[in-house]
């Protein structure tokens, strides 16, 4: 019901009455009225419209297409946490992760029935992109009105083509404002929540970028070797050097070639510190440790984590700082 609708139902409300001083009696017959019984009468009827009018507004504001609730489905852990961190709590709205948090990043990943139908129904689907998702395109083609969110695109960071954008902090500080642009964008009447949730998470990642950059930009030895190619926005990010890489293809072992060249980088350089991932087995990273010495830590690029969106929402700074604390101790002077 529209206002138009609104105010002439209330003109009738109001309006439909005997004349003033006059009400119908019993049979018919007129009858007079006190003065204080007029007003009293009169009084109940206003009150009266006043309780029907607020009755038809609400129901008229719970009727408005803008307040629907929204669903929110992120494509894999980085993207939840973001999500979670400028939608989550906002009245109406629901954040959920497609992927199982273990399941780390989606090289090649290959959507179940299940998740693509999870796809297909939600309100907004939010991806990393820059080719991290390689199924974005086939559920498109099976959703065409899903709206759909590329956290990484228009980011430009020294790391090149890489997907693992989330991995630097400047990368998530402008992957998180891009997820609520993108929001304010679909729902406009949550636009006020969305931005000033972002705002309050970005400040939060920028206290860490400035914590990191104190800390690490001091260090003499820079050289790295990295488990698989999910660090160089990172490592650019801080100036470390990526000398070795152990799995270019994240879960495919190193051949036996490829194991000898990372050995003998080792002993070239005599890089101080091999970073392994919690996603990955360690077995490789063993090998090389027993021919060279070289220390192995644990490096985490954030793509796993709790579901749990009170604990979720702080895991990737979590991260990071224990992050920061192994490159301290790797890497120290």
């Amino acid at each position: 019901m529209n206002a138009t609708a609104l105010s002439d139902l209330s003109r009738t409300i109001v309006h439909k009455r005997a004349p003033d001083g006059l009400r119908p009696g019993l049979c018919g017959k007129r009858r007079t009225t006190s003065p204080q019984h007029f007003i009293r009468s009169r009084l109940r009827e206003a009150v009266s419209s006043l309780i029907v009018l607020s009755c038809l507004s609400l129901t008229v504001r719970a009727a408005d297409p803008a307040a629907k609730p929204m669903g929110i489905l992120c494509s894999f852990y980085p993207m939840y946490v973001m999500a979670l961190n400028v939608a989550g709590g906002v009245p109406g709205v629901t954040v959920k992760c497609m992927t199982p948090s273990s399941a780390g990043c989606l090289h090649d990943y290959q959507l179940t029935p299940a998740e693509l139908k999870a796809v297909v129904t939600s309100d907004v689907f939010i991806a990393n992109g820059a080719g991290m998702e390689t199924f974005i395109e086939k559920a498109v083609n099976q959703a065409p009105n899903l709206k759909v969110i590329e956290a990484s695109r228009g980011i430009k960071l020294a790391c090149g083509n890489n997907p693992h954008v989330w991995v630097s902090i400047s990368g998530a500080i402008q992957e998180t404002k891009n997820i609520a642009a993108g929001l304010a964008a679909v729902d406009p009447t949550r636009a006020t929540a969305f931005t000033a949730n972002a705002a309050g998470y970005v400040e939060r990642l920028d206290q860490l970028r400035r914590k990191m950059h104190a800390a690490l930009d001091g260090l003499k030895d820079r050289d790295i070797i990295t488990f698989h190619e999910a660090f160089p926005c990172f490592a650019s990010e801080f100036n470390l050097r990526i000398v070795g890489v152990v799995e270019r293809e994240p879960g495919s072992e190193p051949s036996p070639g490829e194991l000898a060249k990372t050995i003998e980088t080792v002993r070239k350089t005599e890089v101080k510190a091999l970073f392994v991932e919690p996603q990955y087995s360690a077995k490789s990273a063993e090998v090389i440790h027993r021919e060279t010495g070289i220390p192995v830590h644990i490096l985490d690029p954030a793509v796993t984590g709790p579901l749990d969106p009170e604990r979720a929402r702080d895991s990737y700074i979590s991260a990071m700082e224990k992050n920061l604390k192994v490159l301290e101790d790797a890497l120290k002077n």
